[in-house]
């Protein structure tokens, strides 16, 4: 079982979630199929108030009123939700004021910029590749973690070695933060000034490639980004840009090392790694987010107090069996893929096109070097629990 925080155990799924809880940390899925079983939209009194919709339908709705539903708070914490909280733009802005912050940072992740990464990619793969020793290997420890965290470090201009750092700012924030405030607030003041430093540091040498550099170039409302909201805009590139790819990359793995024909379909035909890819998010995609009800309202027939946080439950919406047959099915040449994985609504993610091509490429070496890996018997993946969930340890045997 994974790592957890010591809670009461949970009464009813229906009536008392807790997305911290051991069973639901270690299977999400199954939880949700019982709970969606009994009613659309799941609550509990922990937290201070969380409703949990658990169909594609009521997730969408959540997504796309920004009014009743603000993004103001997107972890659901201890800290009531009347507390505001730091805000990082533009993931914690609802419309209009959220335009304007995702226009200046768009173009640095459209379709066009990513690809001039992916040799960088691809140094980086290669480089964890090499460093592989035996007949075994943690996919999870050794290779998935590193190559979004690599990435992340190139993209703010600082040697690879910054990335162990960021990971220990990503973990005490999102998995420990939401239970543990005084880590949470520590870990969060300290990545704020190591950015503040950066953009110093990088104000000195203008003109690089980097995401620094970038947004000196960008403007808001027509006038230039100002380094306090710039240096919270590079903490979300942090916090969202590595466990989220670290999270789908190793559960992708985890996957194909316990499913052999899924692996060597791939193997046999790398054409369908995009498409298996989106499957993949699909099945295991690993963000949920949290919205916080701004008035009394309802949500497939529940009611939704004022003030409660409600759970964007990308993890349900993605396995409805309204809207995907054979949800529960991993079916890696999936025709009819519309997931949720990168989020609905105005707040889709901004980096889709940057952790596609990230995953695109480390599943592509991985296989190209290992056709054969397969997984340990009875390993414990140890799934991270909180906003991001994916196995922290996938060891195989590569041949």
């Amino acid at each position: 079982m994974s790592d957890q925080v010591r809670r009461p155990p949970v009464a009813d799924w229906a009536t008392d979630f807790d997305h911290y809880a051991g069973d639901y940390i270690d299977d999400p899925h199954v939880i949700h199929a019982e709970a969606r079983a009994q009613c659309p939209v799941a609550h509990s009194d922990r937290y201070g108030g969380v409703v949990v919709p658990l169909t594609y339908e009521h997730n969408a709705a959540v997504a796309h009123d920004t009014e009743t539903f603000t993004s103001r708070r997107i972890v659901i914490s201890e800290t009531p939700t009347d507390r505001r909280g730091i805000i990082l733009p533009p993931i914690n802005l609802d419309p209009p004021d959220h335009t304007e912050p995702r226009r200046a940072m768009l173009p640095f992740f459209n379709p066009t910029n990513v690809r001039y990464w992916e040799p960088t990619i691809r140094e980086i793969c290669k480089r964890h590749l090499d460093a592989f020793s035996g007949d075994r290997v943690d996919l999870a420890r050794d290779y998935a973690k590193h190559v979004p965290g690599d990435l992340t470090a190139r993209m703010f201009g600082v040697p690879p070695s910054e990335a162990d750092q960021f990971r220990t700012w990503v973990h005490e924030i999102l998995e420990v933060g939401p239970t543990d405030l005084e880590v949470e607030r520590r870990a969060t003041n300290e990545v704020v000034a190591y950015m503040q430093g950066l953009i110093d540091e990088r104000r000195g040498t203008p003109g690089g490639d980097d995401f620094v550099s970038y947004l000196f170039d960008q403007d808001i409302d027509g006038e230039p980004i100002g380094d306090e909201a710039m240096a919270k805009m590079l903490l979300l590139l942090l916090v969202a840009g590595i466990d989220t790819t670290w999270s789908a990359l190793g559960a992708s793995f985890w996957h194909l090392a316990n499913h052999e024909a899924d692996r060597q379909r791939l193997v046999d035909d790398p054409s369908l790694i995009p498409v298996a890819t989106e499957e993949l998010l699909r099945a295991y995609g690993p963000v949920t987010v949290a919205r916080i009800a701004t008035k009394d309202t309802e949500l497939g027939g529940c009611p939704v107090a004022a003030g409660e946080w409600v759970m964007l439950n990308l993890l349900a919406a993605n396995r409805d069996p309204a809207v995907f047959d054979d949800p529960d099915e991993v079916i890696i040449d999936r025709k009819k893929n519309r997931h949720a994985a990168f989020g609905l609504g105005v707040h889709r993610c901004l980096g889709s096109n940057l952790a596609r091509i990230e995953m695109h490429i480390a599943i592509e070496m991985l296989l190209e070097r290992y056709p054969d890996f397969t997984a340990v018997p009875d390993a414990d993946p140890a799934w991270s629990p909180g906003t991001v969930r994916g196995p922290r340890s996938v060891p195989v045997i590569l041949s």
